[in-house]
């Protein structure tokens, strides 16, 4: 029986039986698969480590009747310090389930799952404000799924000065300027702090996107239009759902 290997990490776990787990997986180039890790809920299974939620690790796959099992698994990174925090766990699983929302079978996933890790380590990592990593996600995601705001001009006059850019608008899909703006009654008035931050996570380095610092003004700023832009682009109200 043929077997794959392949990285990925585990963004849902599902008990199969009594023993059993079923499991979804983010891999970087089949996409999110559903895999069986038959005896992993067994004390002294193989599995154990590697069938856990937000475990990323290299798999051993066969597929069978259409059907991923799990032969084997190298964990790499289990991200135990969001496991042991409440709200950094509450952040992580809303995470998740947008991510699960947006990867499908077959799909090419490397920089999704490359911006899920980096996420994943800041919020393990770090003490950085989670509203914010949770608004500089929603903006890098959207632009991975081709829903990047338009920062280079304004987008009502086209006029290509930015320190005139005073305004987002969630209708028309980026930075309008002062005349444009007040005419918009989409728009958010943002301050400098709020332009460079949107600015600054949709064009930075991968490994930088959550490094820049603003003052709070500009992260209120920041995390209404990642809201409200996220939610008009996927057209669905996402909520962090308390777990307990």
């Amino acid at each position: 029986m043929k077997t794959i290997k392949v990285s990925g990490i585990v963004i849902s776990e599902n008990n199969l039986g009594d023993s059993d787990k079923i499991l979804t997986i983010l891999t970087p180039n089949i996409g999110k698969i559903s895999c069986v890790a038959k005896g992993a809920k067994r004390p002294k299974s193989l599995l154990m480590a590697g069938s856990q939620f937000l475990c990323f690790g290299e798999y051993i796959l066969y597929k069978s009747q259409d059907i991923y099992k799990i032969n084997s698994v190298n964990p790499i990174e289990l991200f135990y310090n969001v496991r042991t925090d409440l709200d950094k766990l509450n952040y992580v699983s809303h995470i998740t389930k947008i991510i699960s929302d947006v990867t499908t079978e077959n799909q090419n996933n490397y920089n999704i799952l490359k911006l899920f890790l980096n996420t994943l380590y800041t919020i393990s990592e770090t003490d950085k404000d989670l509203d914010i990593v949770l608004s500089v996600f929603k903006l890098r995601l959207l632009k991975i799924l081709g829903y990047s705001p338009n920062i280079s001009e304004c987008v009502e006059c086209k006029k290509k000065d930015e320190k005139e850019y005073k305004y987002f608008s969630i209708k028309d899909d980026g930075f309008k300027c002062s005349n444009c703006g007040r005419l918009d009654t989409s728009s958010i008035e943002i301050t400098e702090g709020a332009k460079y931050g949107i600015i600054y996570s949709i064009l930075a380095d991968s490994k930088k996107i959550y490094s820049f610092k603003i003052s709070d003004q500009a992260k209120r700023e920041i995390e209404l239009i990642a809201r409200l832009y996220f939610n008009e682009k996927l057209e669905k109200e996402y909520k962090i759902e308390k777990l307990f």
